[in-house]
């Protein structure tokens, strides 16, 4: 027998490490694999992390640096996100974006030994 990798309770049944359940009807990020974002209000999900997203809209990545995300976004409406590419979902409550600790004026701050 393969041995499970999804902790169980005191009764034996196995238990999930992501709770979803509480972001029902909520904003939530997702980021998936290969750099998309979406922002939408999570109506469903399963075991295989497969997600619903309602009023959905992406955030467009920067076409001179596709590694950061523009200003511009894109109405998506009602989606299903597969689970093999949700890499992080986060909820919106409480969520806001701050300035980078370790870069000073957009150069980055090295602390060690001058040489």
């Amino acid at each position: 027998p393969r041995p499970s990798r999804a902790p169980r309770t005191m009764s034996g049944k196995k238990e999930t490490v992501l709770d979803l359940g509480k972001f029902i009807d909520k904003g939530v990020r997702v980021k998936l694999s290969g750099g998309r974002e979406v922002t939408g209000t999570l109506k469903g999900f399963d075991q295989l992390l497969n997600l619903v997203l309602d009023e959905c809209v992406e955030s467009l990545r920067d076409p001179e640096d596709p590694l950061k995300i523009s200003d511009k976004t894109r109405k998506l409406g009602l989606i299903v996100c597969r689970g093999t590419s949700v890499m992080v979902v986060s909820g919106l409550d409480g969520m806001e974006e701050i300035a980078n600790p370790f870069t000073e004026g957009g150069e980055a701050v090295m602390d060690g030994p001058a040489e």
